[in-house]
């Protein structure tokens, strides 16, 4: 079913013809110069204490963070976690280039299906296009190189992450995306930590509707944002 004909069954449902040219032409306006909102203060710091207070934040919220000095380091890291958690070492992994570049013949305990996730998958390595300081959100748009279902459905999501792609706000975050990718994806999720709720007598509950764990290898890509030595 098009987007086109799922629009027009709305319309019919709510009684609704096609909008009108003026409320047309102000929605368009909007689209086209997105008006930005408040950005908090908390995320204008240096690039060295925006990315801390990105790694703090994602702390705070449950995941874990291990940063990396190179891209090559990745596959290691991956590798480490895994088996300090006890985890299975069989993994499906984005199909990004970003990630087919690494060197992961050189974890051969590694087995790496590239593909979208199933229900029987336990970990899942996605690749973060984009970190938010200020929450500690990665955002995470969907393209065939980036499927969306390894966000959802493994218990254990690793996503790699450069730190030249953490920015303050939200706002910078959708400027990135709109820079890099020229048009919205059909679905960009925000993931702040491990999936988790509350809702039963207030007791805290990992995995509740997706991934109990959330690990974020960083890739320190930015010069401008290592800590001080």
């Amino acid at each position: 079913m098009t987007k086109d004909r799922i629009l027009g069954a709305i319309r019919r449902g709510l009684k609704r013809g096609p909008l009108p040219a003026d409320q047309q032409a102000m929605l368009g306006g909007r689209l086209t110069t997105h008006p930005r909102h408040l950005i908090p203060a908390r995320s204008r710091l240096p690039r060295p204490e925006q990315v801390s207070l990105f790694v703090r934040n994602v702390e705070k919220e449950f995941g874990t963070v291990a940063r990396v000095a190179d891209a090559s380091d990745v596959p290691t890291a991956v590798a480490d976690y895994l088996a300090t958690q006890n985890l299975p070492s069989r993994l499906v992994m984005a199909p990004h280039p970003d990630l087919q570049a690494l060197d992961w013949s050189s974890r051969p305990m590694l087995e790496i299906a590239q593909r979208r996730a199933e229900g029987t998958d336990m970990v899942s390595v996605q690749h973060g296009f984009a970190g938010i300081a200020e929450t500690g959100t990665l955002m995470l748009p969907s393209d065939p190189t980036r499927p969306t279902t390894l966000n959802i459905l493994t218990d254990t999501e690793i996503v790699v992450l450069r730190a030249s792609a953490v920015v303050g706000a939200y706002e910078e975050a959708w400027d990135k995306l709109r820079a890099d990718l020229g048009a919205m994806p059909r679905n960009v999720m925000f993931v702040t930590g491990p999936s988790r709720s509350a809702d039963i007598e207030q007791t805290l509950e990992l995995g509740a509707h997706g991934p109990r764990r959330l690990h974020i290898v960083l890739v320190d890509d930015d010069p401008a944002a290592l800590p001080a030595a």
